[in-house]
């Protein structure tokens, strides 16, 4: 059999589809952030150019304090774990991590992971099947580690329709209080930027009986007094029971972690194969990410200034006629509605203004939804502001795009619908 035939035919119909990725090859400055080196395929001189699709939307992987933190344990500890925690013991350096996550949101205990997508597949699928006949429900939009974490539950699931609660309750009832639920959905939806109805979520849950299980990686460090996210801004923590969250955005480093009552992260600890078997985060990384997490536990000012980029870039760009969809966080999506026209799209915005904001396009968001994805920074300067949109207003020009209002409305619409009451087993 000619096995390479069909590897070759798998990466064919994703390029026939638009849905091909490529990925440019940036060199960040860490000093001069958001500025980058792009290394440019097929020998051409490489060029500076600003990013403006960055998850670490705080700049902390570039914070002086964060970056001695590294430097000093890796010189102490070395690079590396040594392996599991189960084998090689748990590093000082991440047990202080550890209880750092757990005051930040004002629980029991905390459990740290290599990434947010590992700790979201192992925090729900073990919590879900230690329970007994669990029902998960979850939000439409939930991000992909979610969804993988409820596969391996092997538990039943049903869909809610995206933030609609009126939905989430005739769930809730037709599964009946005495029955073990699990109510998974994340506080901001990293796509489109709307935020979830927390306390109504939590209200809901409580009165039907059902676990809470939050997913703030986009949110940590973000909102709220001390960076808890959006329960802590809502003042919500305490009625969530599991609150998952990742170091690599917010906090600028490597890692994800859930925190709850001490005996579910007992059990998660003890139970969940993807957490017992995987080598732990070095000593470096753990100190870096608890640096970082007590800089954002005491410091308003990153918070601030990203906030104030932000509303000046979404004012900037509606000024422009830039079609932005509307939302309440840090998210600034641009909508463009086409597969080919987005990579197009960016595309020219690295090669002729050096401005890179990777395409978003299918499975990550449906199809007929494709946008440029904006993340500002404290760093993006009003300088960078005002040739992004210019370099938009450019490309819009060029590829025939249009400009004015956005299009939230027809998005909305072009979701797809779930049924009310439909139990299925998980996939």
């Amino acid at each position: 059999m000619e096995y390479r035939r069909y590897f070759s035919q798998a990466i064919d119909r994703l390029k026939a589809e638009q849905r091909y990725r490529v990925f440019a090859d940036l060199e960040r400055d860490a000093a001069r952030f958001p500025l980058a080196t792009w290394h440019a395929e097929g020998g051409a001189p490489t060029r500076e150019v600003v990013i403006w699709c960055s998850n670490d939307y705080l700049g902390m992987g570039r914070h002086p304090r964060v970056i001695e933190a590294m430097r000093t344990a890796a010189e102490k500890h070395g690079a590396g774990a040594g392996g599991t925690r189960n084998i090689s013991g748990t590093n000082h350096p991440l047990v202080q991590l550890e209880a750092e996550l757990a005051d930040l949101h004002g629980k029991e205990s905390a459990l740290a992971f290599t990434s947010g997508w590992i700790s979201n597949l192992a925090g729900i699928s073990t919590i879900a099947e230690l329970l007994p006949n669990c029902l998960i429900i979850s939000d439409a939009l939930n991000h992909n580690s979610m969804i993988e974490g409820i596969r391996r539950s092997g538990c039943e699931k049903v869909i809610f329709r995206h933030n609609d609660t009126a939905h989430l309750e005739e769930l809730l009832q037709a599964a009946g209080k005495d029955r073990a639920k699990l109510v998974v959905f994340e506080s901001l939806y990293s796509m489109d930027g709307d935020i979830a109805p927390v306390g109504e979520i939590a209200a809901l849950a409580k009165k039907y009986n059902a676990m809470t299980y939050v997913d703030e990686v986009h949110a940590v460090g973000l909102y709220g007094p001390r960076g808890g996210g959006i329960c802590e801004r809502d003042n919500v923590m305490s009625q969530i029971d599991v609150i998952e969250g990742t170091l690599a955005k917010g906090f600028g480093t490597l890692g994800g972690y859930i925190a709850a009552d001490r005996m579910i992260i007992d059990a998660v600890r003890s139970y969940a194969p993807s957490f017992i078997f995987t080598t732990a985060l070095p000593p470096a990384v753990a100190a870096a990410a608890g640096a970082a997490v007590q800089q954002l536990k005491q410091s308003q000012e990153e918070r601030a200034l990203q906030q104030q980029q932000v509303a000046r870039t979404k004012a900037a760009l509606a000024a422009a006629e830039i079609p932005v969809m509307g939302n309440p966080s840090h998210i600034v999506p641009v909508f463009v509605g086409d597969a080919e026209l987005c990579k197009s799209a960016s595309d020219i915005l690295l090669d002729r203004h050096g401005i890179y904001i990777q395409p978003i396009n299918y499975p990550t968001v449906a199809r007929g939804t494709e946008r440029l994805r904006i993340t500002p920074t404290p760093f993006h300067t009003d300088a960078h502001i005002a040739a992004l949109v210019e370099a938009l207003r450019d490309v819009w020009r060029r590829l025939g795009l249009p400009f004015g209002a956005t299009p939230q409305p027809a998005l909305m619409a072009a979701r797809p619908k779930q049924p009310r009451l439909k139990i299925v087993a998980a996939e």
